[in-house]
């Protein structure tokens, strides 16, 4: 079976699973609790905290844990836009039309909850945002902006030094969700005032995340109660967790301009074979400023559905887009804000592939080939 849908999730590592054993074991103690258990806990909680930060090229202080990339997304949206509106009375978020779920969800409940007007930027067919359009977006009473560094369906990159200018100039706070991007791209000196990374799409467990956000930028916190996480997210930590996330950021990154190179050429060659020997395959996002784990196609007039039963008939798991959309029967609003019509998005097949990829997929490619001759033309 070749399993080729690694940006939904990915296998723990086994070297994060021996770092996180000890605190689920032996050193398994509540950080708030001022006992030696309890002690060695926090301390590697604080151990942990310090080496998201040194990959993030953040403050200690910065690095908030989570639960997993939604729930930082919205801590970042709700967070930050609800204290500059009660700081200085912002009402407004800029986003675009092919975000997470997790961030245009957020943008609307602060639209219908507490008024806020949401900017949705226009993206090019490509994917891309225009640097000069969220410019003109940004007024005196933007609270914040949100966007994706990479994204999560066509692996488009966005130019987030260009943003960052962008928002910097007027003094806006910058939050780029990089899920997808963590461990293909570097994370430090972005610009950002807010980063959100998922640890299962590293190799940690489902359940962990982290929201970066700097010291100077108010955030409400979303969960009340015992004051962890300086205030901001409270909740007993957890601290295998918060040591899984750290072990995976920090081994990816090590390894990320090596894999991404490696990875990157065999897409190339992937890419090339599709196009050149599927009919109606279609490439989306953009051709070179994408993820070196990401090739999106679709393919007109078929099912991608159908295309997907048959490729996995031939070993192959891949998807049709983002897993927190699967099960819908709506087409991609990314594939759509792209300018794709409905019939063509629901034909999308997306593969995504694993950072130690080390060979060819001539296999993977003829097997699509014969999955959409297997498939024909949609009834």
């Amino acid at each position: 079976m070749r399993y080729l849908d690694n940006a939904a999730t990915t296998p723990v590592r086994t070297e994060v699973l021996e770092a996180m054993m000890p605190f689920l074991t032996r050193w398994f103690g509540n950080p708030s609790s001022h006992h030696t258990v309890g002690e060695a806990a926090a301390s590697a909680l604080d151990d942990a905290r310090s080496r998201v930060a040194a990959v993030l090229g953040m403050r200690r202080g910065d690095v908030v844990f989570t639960s997993g990339g939604t729930e930082a997304n919205n801590l970042a949206l709700k967070g930050i836009a609800i204290a500059a509106q009660a700081n200085r009375g912002a009402g407004r978020v800029v986003t675009t039309p092919i975000e997470h779920e997790s961030i245009l969800q957020s943008a609307d409940y602060l639209r219908r909850i507490h008024r806020f007007e949401v900017d949705v930027l226009p993206v090019d067919a490509t994917g891309l945002v225009d640097a000069a359009d969220l410019a003109a977006a940004i007024g005196d009473d933007t609270a914040l902006v949100s966007i994706g560094y990479a994204n999560n369906e066509i692996g488009a990159i966005q130019d987030a030094a260009a943003l960052a200018a962008a928002t910097r100039a007027r003094g806006v706070p910058l939050h780029l969700d990089a899920v997808q991007a963590a461990g293909w791209l570097p994370l430090r000196d972005l610009g950002a005032d807010a980063l959100t990374i998922a640890g299962h799409k590293l190799g940690a467990p489902k359940g962990t995340g982290v929201l970066a956000v700097r010291g100077r930028i108010p955030l409400e916190p979303l969960m009340h109660g015992g004051g962890q996480e300086r205030g901001r997210r409270s909740g007993t930590e957890d601290v295998a967790g918060a040591v899984a996330i750290a072990t995976a950021l920090e081994l990816a990154e090590a390894e990320r301009e090596e894999s991404a190179a490696r990875v990157g050429a065999f897409r190339d060659a992937f890419v090339a074979r599709v196009l050149a020997t599927v009919p109606r395959a279609a490439l989306t996002g953009h051709p070179a400023r994408r993820l070196p784990g990401t090739a999106s196609f679709v393919f007109p007039g078929t099912s991608g559905e159908a295309i997907l039963l048959e490729l996995e008939r031939r070993g192959v798991v891949s998807s049709s887009g983002s897993a927190c959309a699967a099960g819908s029967d709506d087409p991609s609003h990314v594939l759509t804000a792209l300018g794709l019509g409905a019939d063509v998005a629901r034909t999308a097949v997306r593969f995504t592939f694993p950072h130690d990829l080390n060979a060819p997929l001539d296999d993977v490619a003829d097997a699509l080939a014969a999955s959409v001759a297997a498939v024909g033309s949609a009834p």
